[in-house]
């Protein structure tokens, strides 16, 4: 199942530091960033049998969904760049997020290339594990 590996912040009078030293690079080949065009908006749902993946929000703040595909349980995280913190999402899971703010950057961490990515790629779709009716107050 999905693992949220949580960070920290530290505050002084030279600013902000947020780090997540729990957080191993080893394994990891590459990294990219993902930005929605608008609040709200649902990017799901996408797979992998072998690939692992590590999603860290640099801003803003998401609401993400894990399934795992053996068991079809689903997992529920939201993430901020508040607080920081790394969701490592397994092989043999689907993934999927809908933005809960404007300007929201999330940046992925992958443990395969792009070509061993494409030959491992799952997508469903983005309603099939409908989380995402949740109320905005």
């Amino acid at each position: 199942m999905a693992r949220l590996i949580k960070g920290d912040t530290h505050i002084d009078e030279r600013g902000t530091l947020r780090f997540i030293n729990g957080f191993d690079l080893a394994g990891v080949k590459r990294f990219y960033q993902v930005e929605n065009h608008r609040a709200h908006f649902i990017r799901a749902w996408h797979g992998h049998k072998r690939e692992q993946k590590y999603m860290y929000v640099a801003s803003g703040s998401v609401y993400v969904g894990v399934v795992d595909l053996k068991t079809k349980e689903i997992q529920k995280f939201i993430l901020s760049a508040e607080k920081p913190s790394i969701l490592e999402i397994p092989g043999n899971t689907a993934h999927g997020f809908m933005n809960l703010s404007e300007h929201t950057k999330i940046i992925f961490f992958s443990t395969a290339t792009l070509e061993e990515s494409k030959k491992d790629d799952l997508r469903f779709p983005w309603d099939k594990w409908n989380i995402w009716d949740i109320k905005f107050y």
